[in-house]
């Protein structure tokens, strides 16, 4: 593992710039070359969250909706762009069920995208929508400082991608 993704140092640049700055150097190369050679581990890895998600979202939804999450769930993993939504989804927003990944008392994490999914159309489409809102709701109910507005446009960007 190359000592840029060292578990002590999250992040090896400092800002945009200096990661720009170093886009021809041996080091970004070095990781460049990491990050080419272990795309099946990285996958592998990815779909490993998901699945350990819907257990630990199994146990953490409400009993009032654990049937709907359990139902969306089976709907999206039915095709390869459903997938692709919940892969993409768990990894860039959470489960939604921790505690630190609420405001307000309310979750963004893929437990409550899939809490609030309509039951008809596309379930991609549905998938798209009900994210869209949660995320919505996140910015809504963030604390000011955090300027989570600021994000926002980009997160619905990625939501879209999921239809």
């Amino acid at each position: 593992m190359p000592a840029e993704l060292s578990p002590g140092d999250p992040c090896s640049w400092s800002s945009r710039a200096e990661f720009l700055a170093a886009a021809s150097t041996a080091r970004l190369t070095a990781l460049r070359h990491f990050l080419a050679k272990t795309i099946n581990l990285q996958a592998e890895f990815l779909v490993l969250r998901l699945v350990e998600a819907s257990s630990q979202m199994a146990q953490a939804a409400p009993v009032s909706t654990r049937l709907r999450v359990e139902k969306n769930f089976a709907r999206l993993e039915a095709n390869a762009q459903g997938c692709y939504a919940l892969i993409d989804y768990v990894n860039f927003k959470g489960e939604g069920v921790l505690p630190s990944e609420r405001y307000a008392g309310r979750g963004w994490g893929l437990l409550q995208v899939l809490e609030g999914m309509s039951n008809r159309g596309a379930a991609t489409a549905a998938f798209a929508d009900s994210a869209a809102a949660v995320l919505r709701e996140r910015v809504r109910n963030a604390p000011p400082e955090r300027r989570e507005a600021r994000w926002l446009p980009g997160w619905l960007n990625r939501v879209a991608t999921y239809r």
